[in-house]
């Protein structure tokens, strides 16, 4: 099958919004590559891609692995030649061990940053050269409205009493990532936002939520997909601008 003019890749892709993300690119004809640690969960998810008929390939891709990063970096360049869309997907929210700073203790700080936060810059950094290779390059760093400050400092927020110490403080690392990242191209055609995908029905945001996997996904795919004229440097909701 003939690769897409537009090659996205998304990290944590093997279920969930990543999955759903996936469907919706792959479904407008762009060819996704599912970023995956263990490329055999993800093979249920490629098959039912191809059996739309959609351009989709598994990637290996443990993003807490520097060797992996490097592999990932490698066969994209070799496969694809350039990459067009990233959306840092992958998360963790360690449920149980996250919560008060009195109660939150370092190793699971650690172990949620190093996930949330250092993988994701570490992807980026990995893939900036291919992306500098696109005509219109798009980067999406999922964060969520739990990265507020301002949401959180507000008592009239709904997300007020949320407090996930390691969850959120990652999060709004990832929401400075992408203002001092969409700084740094500013003169290059690469747009940066971060998207919140909202309270999805997902493993992690549980059965209780008020949004369904197709919702979820629209931000990430609105931001991957800007026209020339799309904002960079913005925190977003599917249309709306969110407080930092």
């Amino acid at each position: 099958m003939p690769h897409s003019s537009t090659i996205a890749l998304i990290t944590g892709a093997n279920k969930g919004i990543g999955l759903e993300t996936a469907r919706q690119l792959a479904a407008s004809g762009i060819t996704v590559l599912l970023g995956c640690r263990d490329e055999s969960r993800a093979r249920s998810a490629l098959d039912g891609l191809r059996a739309h008929g959609r351009d989709a390939h598994v990637v290996t891709l443990d993003v807490t692995s520097a060797a992996s990063i490097t592999a990932a970096a490698a066969r994209i360049g070799e496969e694809f030649g350039r990459l067009d869309i990233l959306i840092n997907n992958a998360g963790v929210m360690l449920h149980g061990r996250d919560g008060p700073l009195s109660t939150t203790g370092d190793d699971a700080l650690r172990e949620t940053f190093e996930t949330n936060f250092f993988g994701l810059a570490a992807v980026t950094r990995a893939m900036l050269p291919l992306l500098r290779r696109s005509q219109a390059g798009r980067i999406v760093n999922v964060s969520s409205i739990l990265g507020s400050v301002a949401e959180h400092a507000d008592p009239n927020s709904t997300i007020h009493s949320a407090k996930f110490l390691g969850y959120d403080a990652s999060k709004a690392a990832v929401n400075m990532l992408t203002n001092h990242l969409a700084h740094e191209l500013r003169d290059t055609p690469i747009k940066v936002n971060a998207a919140h995908p909202g309270w999805v029905k997902t493993d992690m945001g549980g059965e209780g939520a008020d949004l369904d996997l197709e919702t979820g996904a629209r931000t990430s795919v609105r931001l991957a997909t800007l026209p020339e004229s799309g904002p960079s440097g913005g925190y977003y909701h599917l249309e709306s601008h969110l407080r930092w």
